[in-house]
């Protein structure tokens, strides 16, 4: 049987990256699903971008690509901002010119981290690192170029593939007998499929379910590194590990090249009302994700890291 005609064709760019893999489960019975890596779609090539916009003619891009090397985009802003500045602008202008949705994916990095209480969409940005200042470009270039699109804000994503601070934490902690981590950075922990759900109740049938514009997307309720490492460890209890303890550290004794917001905490107001419900708190997706990861391990006899 062959494909209907108006099957929504929904290009996924950052295939292999945690949140591109989760896009594609996601949105598996949404339409024709086109996902690309990097090595299948460069994003730092405009030509390469429009070439494969042009070939496969989609009606939904999400765009899951990005350059996420925080550190290393202090000694790379150039190809940082190819790919996290520049290239949301042409997928942006490929979009209009089919009258494709254009989701795209941003950070809180593109805050100062000086706040008291979570940040509202409407909040002065202020990025402290390349990675941020990169990524705000890309949400400039969307919002002021794109006809039908959502720019999600999210952050501290984790999952049980590729590399990420919960795979981290779980690898280290059978290697060493403690852990050092940061308790004066505050943020959101959230669970990569959390935010594929909710961009397919955003977007169904190739088309976009709420108002154009930026909106926050993480999970609910807020923490530390710390705290997020302590919770790691204590939901994963008796599996085989060295790890005794979890020691409070501050960022300065890291000595790592890009500064970091101290509190980068999202308002999920916005998106709640166009939701019509409450996302899950950062406890509940940890359990949902180690439940998960517990799992895949027991299925396969093999740790669940890809």
């Amino acid at each position: 049987m062959g494909i209907a005609a108006d099957t929504p064709r929904i290009l996924i760019t950052g295939a292999d990256g945690q949140l591109g893999w989760e896009l594609q489960r996601s949105f598996a019975s949404e339409g024709e699903i086109f996902a690309f890596d990097r090595s299948a779609m460069d994003l730092s090539s405009p030509d390469a971008i429009r070439s494969r916009c042009r070939e496969i003619r989609p009606t939904l891009i999400l765009n899951a690509g990005a350059y996420t090397a925080v550190d290393k985009a202090e000694s790379e802003p150039d190809m940082a901002m190819r790919i996290n500045g520049e290239a949301p602008g042409i997928l942006a202008e490929e979009a209009n010119k089919l009258n494709a949705v254009l989701v795209h994916y941003s950070t809180d990095y593109v805050f100062d981290g000086t706040a008291g209480s979570p940040y509202r969409e409407t909040d002065t940005t202020a990025p402290q690192n390349v990675y941020g200042r990169t990524k705000l470009a890309g949400e400039q270039a969307v919002s002021t170029m794109a006809k039908r699109f959502a720019t999600f804000r999210t952050s501290w994503l984790y999952g049980n593939r590729r590399h990420n601070f919960m795979l981290t934490m779980l690898r280290l902690a059978r290697e060493r007998e403690e852990l050092r981590v940061v308790a004066d950075q505050t943020g959101s922990p959230t669970w990569v499929r959390a935010v594929a759900e909710a961009t397919r109740e955003c977007v169904q049938s190739g088309a976009l379910r709420i108002e154009p514009g930026i909106y926050h997307l993480t999970a609910n309720g807020q923490t530390t590194w710390h705290g997020f490492a302590t919770a790691i460890l204590d939901g994963t209890a008796g599996e085989p590990r060295l790890a005794q303890r979890v020691v409070a550290i501050n960022s300065g004794e890291l000595a790592m090249p890009a500064k970091r917001p101290s509190y980068s905490v999202l308002s999920l107001s916005k998106l709640e009302l166009a939701l019509g419900h409450e996302m899950t708190d950062w406890q509940e997706q940890l359990r949902r994700c180690i439940a998960e990861r517990k799992s895949i391990d027991s299925s396969t006899g093999a740790a669940s890291v890809a």
